[in-house]
């Protein structure tokens, strides 16, 4: 009979077996991305953490995609079970949305999430489940398989592009103290109040809510439109 390690991946053959588990390598390796960022994932770095040499993370996965694909798995397993555990309402817009939120939530505090996620490569099962549970709640809308694929694209395409967008690294001279995030979007918010109105009319027209806005509350707002064209095409 094959062994198999966790996660139900083949052990590598011809290689001599590592000393941890894969449950322990996946995470010391979310542990790093959370920490460093994906910059400083490196074979070499996670072997330090778990105390062995380099060649034992090849045990496990045959290269630094497979390892980041894992890690996202691993991630949105915590994403999945958490949903799972939603009770639905008689209301599938509602449900929907709160899925999304769960979603987006993991997304925008792991920068280095939205890049890796649901990628079709077979070592994301999580995704798939995630898919579905989007994909469930959008069956209740009674709308065709068409529209309910479409559906579930725009709002899976909505909640990761701007999670994964949100998440990006913030500048350095937030990161060490030098400027807030406030005083930097001030100060992004002044260079628009200098542009031509006349040429920039919107860019001067929402300017005061820009400088003022939340990026939680400009998400779900985003979403809520996205939702309202759904509820909108299955006559709700």
């Amino acid at each position: 009979m094959t062994q198999r390690t966790a996660h139900g991946s083949t052990p590598r053959r011809g290689r001599r077996r590592a000393s941890h588990s894969m449950e322990t390598v996946i995470g010391e390796t979310v542990a790093l991305l959370d920490e460093a960022g994906e910059a400083a994932l490196t074979f070499r770095a996670l072997a330090a953490r778990l105390g062995g040499g380099v060649a034992s993370i090849y045990w496990y996965v045959d290269n630094r995609d497979e390892l980041l694909d894992r890690a996202t798995d691993h991630v949105l397993g915590g994403v999945v079970e958490q949903t799972d555990e939603f009770a639905d309402t008689d209301d599938p817009i509602s449900d929907l949305r709160a899925v999304a939120v769960a979603l987006f939530d993991a997304v925008v505090e792991r920068p280095w999430l939205g890049r890796y996620l649901m990628r079709d490569n077979g070592t994301q099962p999580n995704g798939m489940r995630m898919y579905e549970a989007l994909g469930q709640q959008v069956m209740r809308l009674g709308l065709g398989p068409r529209e309910a694929f479409h559906g579930v694209s725009a709002v899976l395409g909505f909640v990761i592009g701007t999670a994964t967008d949100l998440g990006q690294q913030v500048p350095a001279e937030v990161r060490d103290g030098t400027v807030s995030g406030e005083e930097l979007i001030a100060r992004a918010a002044d260079q628009w109040r200098s542009l031509d109105p006349d040429e920039y009319p919107f860019v001067h027209y929402i300017v005061d809510e820009f400088a003022t806005h939340d990026d939680a509350d400009q998400f779900r707002a985003g979403l809520d439109l996205v939702l309202a064209g759904l509820r909108l095409q299955a006559g709700m």
